[in-house]
């Protein structure tokens, strides 16, 4: 990508963050993104389909980036405690961003395309987990419900508060699981 078409995509990004901090996604139009960041029509359909896409692709990269945060990404299956940290903070450092970004109609897509997204890093080393049902059940039961624990009662405990009940849950489901394995193994 050359330098010139860096700038755009950037001002085109930055004008979109802009209207969309202010306005639904629904509600945003390509005319108004392009008349902010003074491109013509024909530019902005030379990078994106559409808004939907635009959104969608910033989406994405957030997410990717939050993903970063995870040291080893095995520690979702070897060291739950560890990746949900990780995962938390990687969250909690591109906040506002987020927040932008997911806001409004957009909210379900954050912790849909985190799930799709560590998935697809922990089905590339570990393939065995994409057909086994119960550490995708259990995967985004955990991912979900810390997700939207946080979310609901960040505001109201604080944030070292649900962040040690969160953890506490997750204590509990290794116990529980390592508990399952060692029954299996007995009865094998």
């Amino acid at each position: 990508m050359d330098l010139r078409e860096k700038k755009t995509k950037r001002s085109i990004t930055n004008s979109f963050l802009e209207i969309r901090s202010g306005k639904p996604l629904e509600r945003i139009t390509i005319k108004e993104i392009c008349e902010k960041a003074e491109i013509s029509k024909a530019t902005f359909y030379l990078h994106y389909k559409d808004i939907y896409d635009l959104s969608e692709t910033l989406q994405l990269n957030v997410v990717r980036d939050m993903l970063k945060n995870l040291s080893d990404p095995r520690d979702m299956v070897y060291d739950p405690c560890k990746a949900s940290k990780e995962l938390i903070e990687g969250f909690y450092s591109y906040r506002s961003i987020v927040n932008i970004l997911f806001s409004g109609s957009q909210f379900s897509k954050l912790p849909e395309t985190i799930e799709k997204e560590i998935k697809k890093i922990l089905f590339s080393e570990f393939p065995e987990l994409k057909t086994d049902i119960f550490a995708n059940v259990h995967i985004t039961y955990r991912l979900m419900g810390s997700f939207y624990s946080f979310y609901k009662y960040e505001k109201e405990f604080g944030f070292n508060e649900v962040f040690d009940s969160v953890q506490r849950i997750t204590e509990l489901f290794i116990m529980d699981y390592k508990s399952d394995r060692e029954k299996n193994n007995m009865e094998e």
